[in-house]
């Protein structure tokens, strides 16, 4: 589902991006792991206008941070760029993570209603369905 210019991007050795996409219906999941910051914002940008792209009506780009040790502000900003494009095809993105510091952040950026925060992916992925 991913490019192989993206795939290349994530494999490279001094990334400390890494991630795994999947589908599950008309939804699509991305479970990210290691750091987004400023020496990765492109690839981060890339991935989820990719997986965003890959998302169909009436379902989710499920974002799951439970992996990550660190967001930058421009993951957040990349985020919500994505969100707004996301909504605009009726699709919905959904952040997951049970660190209490992304809501907060999320809340704190004004962004809790373009970036809804779940506990877990099968949450995310039910909450979505009813969206």
């Amino acid at each position: 589902m991913l490019s192989s210019r993206l795939v290349s991007e994530l494999a490279e050795a001094h990334s400390t991006l890494r991630t795994t996409v999947e589908r599950t219906g008309p939804a699509v999941v991305v479970h990210a792991g290691g750091e987004v910051d400023a020496s990765n914002e492109t690839t981060w940008r890339h991935l989820l206008s990719e997986a965003g792209a890959a998302a169909f009506p009436p379902g989710a780009l499920v974002i799951d941070t439970s992996g990550l040790d660190f967001m930058g502000c421009c993951a957040f900003a990349i985020l919500a760029e994505e969100a707004e494009r996301c909504r605009g095809r009726g699709v919905e993105l959904r952040l997951v993570s049970s660190q209490p510091g992304v809501a907060r952040i999320v809340g704190a950026c004004g962004l809790s209603g373009l970036l809804p925060v779940d506990d877990t992916v099968d949450a995310a992925l039910s909450t979505s369905a009813d969206w």
